[in-house]
């Protein structure tokens, strides 16, 4: 509602240039409509008998004005009020959300280069495949939330538009000119065909950004979660001091802040389906997209921000286990290097069949009997005598040695957080 006003008083100090000299309010009546008030009980109140919020509102803040009321609302239609006064809600949300959106960035990115040269192993499927690093790993999510972060930017960005064109948009009571004067006040774009209302494109098109933002950090949660199972134990979420992860069960420790994201992220979906459904309205306008938007765009500006700054903390707080990790890497007994092995024997001249065969069959010994695939090629006698050298092949570096490069990427992602900050 009080965005609502701060639209009424900008459209109320515009009316001379509308009207022309001498018409409109006196500098006496604009004083007393920039000093009007309202109530939220007030508004409720006379909602009771108008059945219509903006009208209500209307009534009271006039009626705080004094004679000089009568010139509150004119020209205007309802929709003028509402979509300009949501865009300016908008605007101030996305100025929380982004600076969110980039403090994720820089969390990630601070524990990328924390943990450039971490070896972990690399899964696909679920499955061992081959080394990589914890740092590589974070390093792909700090991207990704990057890119989340310019799009939101881009959605704010588009969505911060106003209209004051009053009813069906053909500025029959106002003008082009007025209405831009009045969005310059309130410091907005306007919408250049609005039918009345703003296009909910537009807000679908934030709904969506935001939905996306929701997915990049269940991605990152479910990684997460994936980790700290027990069989993995690579990572685990901050437990502080007093915390308890069951009430039954006294040594359990839950990934429970990244589960919560995941479920969340799901609501984000959701709406953003929603937001959808409201771009067809009727004709010029219908106000069925009016009560979805009370619900979502609150909801999933209010939620992504609590997500962001939930897997900010959890990114920045959370346990990295190196030696698990290179345990873990141990447990196929050297099969995650049987590509090293497959193309070096490739370079000795056998046909790459031939070297997929011997490489497969071997290192499904390795991981079957647990033994080394370094010592079944030594003493095959299919490869043992093709002069391999088995030290640098089964030399974890090759997969770590251009990890600080890739990672080094993100210098430019960070020289635009610092342009922001």
């Amino acid at each position: 509602m009080e965005g609502w006003r701060r639209v009424e008083i900008a459209a109320c100090e515009e009316l001379g240039d509308l009207l022309g000299a001498g018409k409109g309010p006196s500098a006496a009546e604009l004083e007393a409509i920039r000093s009007s008030t309202f109530t939220v009980e007030a508004v409720n109140e006379r909602e009771r008998a108008t059945d219509h919020d903006v009208a209500a509102f209307v009534d009271v803040l006039a009626e705080s004005a004094g004679e000089a009321g009568r010139w509150i609302h004119f020209g205007l239609t309802s929709s003028d009020v509402l979509d300009t006064a949501l865009a300016l809600q908008l605007r101030a949300a996305g100025e929380v959300i982004l600076a969110g959106a980039y403090s994720l960035v820089a969390a990630l990115h601070a524990r990328a280069r924390e943990h450039a040269r971490t070896l972990c192993v690399g899964r696909t499927h679920g499955v061992h495949a081959e080394p990589t690093t914890f740092g590589l790993k974070l390093a792909g999510f700090a991207f990704e939330a990057h890119r989340n972060a310019l799009r939101l930017e881009r959605a704010f960005a588009q969505a911060a538009v106003g209209t004051v064109s009053g009813a069906v948009g053909t500025y029959a009571a106002t003008s082009p000119e007025f209405e831009a004067r009045v969005l310059a006040r309130l410091g907005l774009e306007r919408e250049q065909v609005s039918t009345q209302v703003v296009a909910r494109d537009r807000h679908a098109e934030l709904v969506g950004a935001i939905a996306l933002a929701g997915a990049g950090l269940e991605r990152l949660a479910t990684e997460i979660r994936h980790l700290q199972r027990t069989e993995v134990r690579e990572v685990q979420e901050p437990f502080r001091a007093g915390q308890k992860g069951s009430s039954a069960m006294p040594h359990k420790r839950n990934p429970i802040k990244s589960e919560q994201i995941s479920g969340l992220a799901r609501v984000l979906r959701a709406n953003a389906q929603a937001a959808l459904e409201n771009v067809a309205l009727w004709h010029e306008r219908d106000i069925s997209h009016s009560s979805v938007e009370r619900v979502i765009l609150p909801d999933s500006t209010i939620l992504l921000d609590y997500l962001q700054h939930a897997a900010t903390t959890l990114v920045e707080g959370m346990t990295v286990d190196e030696q698990r990790m290179r345990e873990n890497l141990e447990l196929t007994h050297g099969a995650l290097f049987s590509q090293r092995v497959l193309l070096a024997l490739v370079e000795t001249g056998m046909s790459r069949e031939q070297a997929y065969g011997i490489v497969q069959e071997l290192s499904q010994r390795a991981w079957d009997e647990g033994i080394s695939l370094r010592e079944l090629l030594a003493q095959d006698e299919r490869v043992r005598d093709l002069g391999l050298d088995l030290a640098a092949i089964f030399d974890y570096e090759h997969y770590v040695r251009h990890a600080p490069e890739l990672i080094g990427r993100l210098d430019k992602v960070l020289a635009r957080l610092d342009e922001i900050a």
